[in-house]
């Protein structure tokens, strides 16, 4: 395998969907970087849903993203809720509307029906880019924003009961699936 194929691969791939979701947000008036601020909102918990941590995972500027913020509330998408303990800490909620239109939009059709055409649904394909950007995201000194149980901090407790290892704070079976600020991935191995 030559590493400039796959990489041209990979962002053909990326140009491609990209298209895909452009033409999918502007059905809503939205350009790819509001889609993905939706996208990051539905996947992640409670310790992540703030405008810093949503910075932090698409990479861009604060005043990018609190543009992007700005649109999505006014088109009534998301709604900012402080935090009950810290009131300088606002949480990001998606709305109805928001949840409404990422399930229009994303994952775009082609993807789906191009994935539905891979052996067993695209898992061994989604194993290997799985280990890809773990890798990119290593080299390049950034967090993992992995889901809470494939966290080292991740504690089973009992049956449906789980807590997590670091903010000593009990999760739910829905918080053990969604997208963490803090996530370390666990070391080979153990």
């Amino acid at each position: 395998m030559a590493v400039d194929r796959l990489y041209a691969l990979l962002e053909r791939l990326g140009n491609l969907l990209r298209t895909e979701e452009r033409a999918a947000g502007l059905r809503h008036g939205l350009q790819p970087v509001h889609l993905q601020a939706l996208r990051y909102l539905q996947s992640c918990n409670r310790y992540s849903n703030t405008p810093a941590a949503l910075t932090e995972y698409l990479g861009l500027t604060k005043g990018t993203v609190s543009q992007t913020l700005l649109l999505l509330e006014e088109k009534g998408l998301l709604r900012k809720e402080a935090d009950t303990e810290d009131r300088r800490v606002v949480h990001l909620h998606l709305t109805d509307a928001g949840r409404t239109v990422l399930k229009e939009a994303i994952p775009p059709a082609l993807f789906k029906q191009a994935l539905a055409g891979l052996p067993g649904g695209g898992e061994a394909l989604e194993e290997a880019l799985t280990g890809l950007l773990r890798g990119v995201q290593a080299a390049n000194a950034q967090r993992s924003f992995g889901a809470c149980s494939t966290c080292k901090h991740f504690r089973r407790e009992g049956p449906g009961r789980f807590r997590c290892g670091m903010t000593q704070e009990p999760l739910s079976r829905e918080d053990s699936v969604l997208m963490c600020r803090e996530h370390e991935a666990v070391p080979p191995g153990h």
